[in-house]
């Protein structure tokens, strides 16, 4: 018997099975003929569940029961027929004959006269054949096989009721028998262990079942559906069954003992299980006096749409308060809702108006200060420092909230406290303005050989920080502002920053604000202007051109401006959808080979929900008129702030003061005078000092295993990395846990969150300084 136990090393437990019954057949020539086959008792039925794969290795594998010749199993006299050979729906096949008797034991075949008659054509097969049984004659069970050091595995199994139960369970459901062996010898098989095998993930099944208990059911099978509703009972304290699903909720929403497992996984994948939020929803929370208990309350939905009905009243009050008032106001809210934001409903969008909070309070914060300054120099220092982060905040805040109601909240706390501040920033500007007789004019930098200049039209100075940040991943990035020209509108400003402004004019007749080729007198419309370039070595790149990086060039990307006279606020929402866009047309450039990239825009504006105030402007007086800005008539009286266009000081523009607009109703607008709009902002982005990548590199294989992927990469160099992207070009389209090195030509890297299963992407492999170097197209979860 040692023999067979040191034959199955390496073997499966179904393999080992396949061995024995071989070896039963195994007899001394010399003394004794070959058995005509093994009868294989099993008077408990337990192999049953292991026929299905045996009849792939065993093709002379019969079964007494039901006539089923497709799965040579038929009565006693059927079997006997087929294993002469003779019947056509039943052909021989190879190797030993092997006859299966489920619910039949060893002890009713001795005697034949005594024997069922439906066995009896069977019953002589014991005289020329071999039973496969242990040494006393016993059936083998599959617990007596695992254990016996006599014929059987001689592994360590333990002898308790609830193992057996689960031996028998871990075999119809199949999970024993591919396992391993020499994997088993080294372990006490028991019940714990073994349902292990039959539930590997108790949580994950309590959350699928919660999500969708008939399906679940329906998916397992009663095997596992029992296993299941064993340990709902033994650890998790409850009977599926009998307490049902709100049962379950209750103890989730409470997380204590093994359920803050259950709380953690769902808090990681509750994209997985989209229904468990409604069973939560119907909880009502535990009551609590006048100082709850935040942490006892975070599993209760209710307990979150209750804080955010209090918080948008909160908000909402703001709308009849000065602004000191509304600043503290916000900053009480923050104290008693902030901690909100911790909170799993947070991260499922169910609190907007606590994740707008955040930004609030830094509105109220930062807005207790003005930019300091008599002169626009100075104003425009002091902005730079501080004063962005008013108007950063104030779009982050907006950018929270979708629902009406949520941003007429946010709106009335916003207007209270963020419009004086603007309009008494802009005030001030216009005063330092009024007293220099102007802004001040810096000439352009000259363009340096390899400088791609990309302009964004309205990049606001707030939104290039955000800009940097993006872009800081490739490159050294330094962010600069200057002085837009008087009006800040876009055909006045885009030829104000472009690298042919010294072969720009304007003249008294144009009056709306498009200056002139100074060479010909021709409009500066968009053809004229890309003349003007390639007439000053200055290369106009269209979308997705890339030219040559060994000389310069003008290319346009975003469209914040336009999308924010379409869209009002809804722009904070998407801004940063727009980034994304200027984002990837730079690495698209760099991708190419340009190694500076200079992004320039023409003005800023104002963003104010509920619409900026009314001011008033007899149309009587104007030429043209814009929101913030119009053209005076040359009878009409210039207005307290009124200034000759940049390009044409002949042409009177007159401004509307503060932050007011001729036009009513308007959330965004831009051509006046306020830091806001007039100091645009200047991104230098240098990569001169990064190698250019040389080496080349072929992914060879992206391998899935749930939402873990390995690559491997031939050529692979020290520094190199790989990340996997919904666009190639595009980092922030990362959907990676983090950038993995290669090591040894080999990285695995997560995707961070199971709601991308299936989505397509790209596995992209990237030089020390961020090139890309190679992409292949990958499918998440799958190859």
């Amino acid at each position: 018997m040692a023999k067979f136990q040191e034959s199955t090393r390496g073997q499966t437990l179904l393999s080992a099975v396949q061995g024995a019954l071989a070896q039963a057949l195994q007899v001394n020539k010399q003394v004794q003929t070959r058995p005509a086959a093994v009868l294989w008792t099993d008077g408990e039925g337990q192999w049953q569940p292991m026929l299905e794969a045996l009849r792939q290795r065993l093709p002379n594998l019969f079964t007494l029961g039901a006539y089923e010749p497709s799965l040579r199993q038929g009565p006693a006299i059927w079997v006997k027929t087929a294993m002469a050979g003779i019947l056509p729906e039943c052909p021989p096949g190879d190797g030993p004959v092997v006859v299966y008797l489920p619910k039949v034991s060893r002890s009713d075949l001795r005697a034949i006269e005594s024997c069922p008659r439906d066995l009896q054509p069977l019953a002589e097969l014991q005289y020329r054949g071999v039973f496969w049984s242990q040494v006393n004659g016993k059936d083998w069970t599959l617990s007596a096989f695992l254990a016996s050091k006599n014929g059987g595995l001689g592994l360590d199994v333990a002898q308790d009721k609830a193992t057996q139960e689960a031996l028998s369970q871990a075999l119809q459901a199949g999970v024993l028998l591919d396992c391993s062996l020499d994997d088993l010898k080294g372990r006490v098989i028991n019940a714990e262990w073994l349902l292990s095998l039959l539930a590997p993930n108790p949580t994950r099944d309590l959350l699928q079942w919660m999500n969708d208990p008939q399906a679940a059911r329906q998916q397992w099978g009663d095997v596992l559906w029992e296993v299941f509703s064993k340990r709902c009972k033994t650890d998790y304290g409850f009977d599926p069954v009998a307490d049902g699903v709100l049962a379950a909720a209750e103890r989730l929403a409470k997380g204590d003992g093994k359920w803050g497992a259950v709380a953690v996984l769902y808090q990681d994948s509750f994209a997985s299980f989209p229904q468990v939020f409604a069973l939560l929803s119907k909880l009502q929370p535990p009551q609590q006096g006048l100082f709850p208990d935040q942490d006892l309350l975070s599993g209760y939905p209710q307990a979150n749409e209750q804080g955010e009905a209090a918080l948008r009243y909160a908000l909402s009050a703001c709308a009849s308060m000065d602004a000191s008032r509304a600043r503290a106001a916000v900053l009480a809210a923050e104290q008693e809702h902030g901690q909100r934001r911790a909170w799993l409903w947070t991260r499922m969008g169910q609190s907007p108006l606590a994740a707008a909070l955040k930004h609030l309070a830094e509105v109220s914060q930062y807005s207790a200060a003005l930019p300091i300054g008599s002169t626009p120099t100075e104003l425009a220092s002091s902005y730079q420092q501080t004063g962005w982060q008013v108007d950063q905040a104030a779009l982050q805040a907006l950018a929270c909230v979708h629902a009406k109601v949520d941003l007429d909240a946010v709106s009335a706390a916003l207007r209270a406290m963020y419009l004086p501040w603007l309009e008494e920033t802009a005030s001030r500007l216009q005063q330092a303005v009024k007293a220099a007789g102007g802004l001040p004019v810096v000439p352009a930098e000259t363009l340096a050989t390899g400088t791609c200049v990309v302009f964004v039209d309205g990049l606001r100075y707030d939104a290039a920080k955000l800009l940097q940040q993006r872009l800081a991943a490739v490159g050294d990035v330094s962010l600069s502002a200057r002085w837009t020209s008087l009006p800040s509108v876009t055909a006045s400003g885009k030829a104000w920053c472009s690298p042919v402004a010294a072969h720009i004019a304007g003249t008294a007749d144009d009056l709306e604000f498009e200056p002139r080729v100074s060479a010909d007198g021709k409009p500066l419309s968009a053809y004229n202007f890309r003349k003007l370039l390639s007439e000053h070595g200055v290369q106009p790149l269209d979308k997705h051109e890339t030219g040559d990086p060994q000389g310069q060039a003008w290319t346009e990307a975003g469209d914040l401006d336009h999308y924010g006279h379409e869209h009002g606020v809804r722009l904070a929402r998407d801004l940063d959808t727009q980034l994304n866009q200027v984002v990837e047309r730079i690495e698209e450039l760099l991708g190419a080979g340009w190694r500076r990239i200079r992004i320039v825009t023409d003005h800023g504006w104002l963003l104010v929900p509920g619409g900026l105030p009314k001011t008033e402007l007899a149309k009587h007086q104007a030429e043209t008129r814009w929101g913030r800005c119009a053209v005076l008539k040359e009878t009409a009286h210039g207005t307290p702030l009124t200034f000759g266009w940049d390009w044409c000081k002949d042409v009177q523009v007159a401004y509307a003061p503060g932050v007011s607009n001729f036009v009513a109703g308007a959330e965004y607008a831009h051509g006046g005078i306020s830091l806001q709009e007039c100091l645009v902002p200047v991104l230098e982005l240098d990569r001169t000092g990064i190698s250019v990548p040389t080496a080349s590199v072929t992914i060879q294989s992206v391998t899935w295993k749930g939402l873990r992927c390995t690559v491997v990469v031939e050529g692979a160099a020290p520094g190199q990395r790989v990340d996997i992207r919904t666009k190639a070009a595009l980092a922030s389209s990362s959907l990676a846990a983090s950038v993995k090195p290669l090591e040894a030509g080999k990285a695995s890297l997560a995707v961070v969150d199971d709601e991308h299963m299936g989505a397509a992407a790209a596995v992209v492999v990237l030089s020390a300084g961020g090139d890309m170097l190679q992409k292949q197209a990958t499918t998440v979860g799958g190859n």
